[in-house]
């Protein structure tokens, strides 16, 4: 909005004279008074179009700033109890396990951890959710989403287009220390030190499963209506499942089925556990929205390279084979 600045130069007596004579108005209000009645004289139409310019511009402006607008997303478990809550600006990695280094520390009478994120909203646990999503996706305003569990004592992150990565809050503590020690306050060089600790330290996490988690095995095979996918077990499959495999000699197969018509990844994994003496129990894992997001770009590159079609086209083709009539006559 183009503003003009009116200046009005008084002398300080007759300025103190007139505030002593108005009871209840200011001088500058009795001046902004007199404009508004100037401006009611113009003809209607002039007060018309220049209003409806002014409220334009206006819901413009607050467009402008709500786009411009970026927010971190965080869940906090903590004693048994799950909090949800978001911050109106971006919280890096090195900033909130900063936050968790100073919550471990304490001694006596530790306080939650969400009371040191100041400026915190709190938020229901669908729009948590719907913020990993868009967190998933990468370029929107959601630029960082985490999962701090301190009873699990782990700290999870989402990162655009892989998913979760996963960490022992023991050693991003760590490597919080030694971004400390690095011998420079410049935040980006700390960064980079903080993330050379962490490389390598990755763990598998119930619930926060990434594409890296995620390998292929044998062909897809459809049956009602899905498409299903023999799942390698290429991580902890105990720490993530809850069992007990490389004790027992027990072993998994894990399947990952996707919908046809529906155009998405089933909610579940369907886990088969065999026992060493023969029996079989079968378990289900619930997938996350992140955990989906990553997995339904696995399996598209998994089917082109099985198929030479992406996965959404071979779906097609399943779908259009099953609904096309008998060759020849039925008997």
């Amino acid at each position: 909005m183009n503003s003009k600045a009116l200046e009005v130069w008084l002398d300080e007596r007759w300025y103190e004279a007139l505030s002593q004579q108005l009871e209840n108005e200011t001088v500058e209000e009795k001046l902004d008074n007199y404009l508004d009645e100037l401006i009611s004289q113009l003809p209607e139409h002039v007060r018309e179009k220049i209003s409806r310019e002014i409220w334009e511009e206006e819901q413009q402006r607050e467009q402008e700033i709500r786009a411009s607008r970026r927010y971190s997303a965080f869940r906090i478990v903590e004693n048994g109890g799950t909090q949800y809550f978001r911050m109106d600006r971006s919280v890096g990695m090195l900033e909130i396990a900063g936050y968790v280094r100073l919550r471990l520390r304490q001694q006596s009478g530790p306080r939650p951890l969400e009371e040191s994120l100041r400026g915190r909203e709190e938020i229901p646990a669908e729009e948590f959710e719907r913020m990993l999503t868009s967190c998933m996706e990468g370029g929107g305003q959601i630029t960082d989403a985490y999962d701090v569990d301190l009873d699990r004592l782990e700290l999870s992150a989402v990162r655009p287009s892989l998913g979760w990565v996963s960490y022992r809050l023991k050693d991003v503590s760590t490597a919080v220390w030694h971004a400390d020690r690095c011998g420079s306050y410049d935040w980006n060089v700390r960064k980079a030190r903080f993330m050379e600790k962490l490389a390598g330290r990755e763990i598998a996490s119930a619930g926060h499963l990434s594409a890296e988690n995620f390998s292929f095995a044998d062909e897809i095979t459809a049956d009602d209506g899905r498409l299903n996918f023999y799942l390698e077990n290429s991580f902890d499959v105990d720490r993530v499942f809850g069992t007990r495999t490389t004790k027992r000699d027990d072993w998994l197969n894990v399947y990952a089925n996707y919908d046809m018509s529906a155009g998405q990844v089933c909610d579940v994994l369907e886990v088969d556990l065999h026992r060493v003496d023969g029996r079989e129990e079968p378990m289900e894992y619930r997938l996350n929205a992140v955990e989906k997001a990553a997995l339904l770009q696995k399996m598209d590159a998994y089917c082109q390279q099985q198929t030479g079609q992406s996965l959404a086209d071979y779906s097609a083709q399943i779908m259009a084979e099953d609904m096309a009539p008998p060759a020849g006559p039925v008997m």
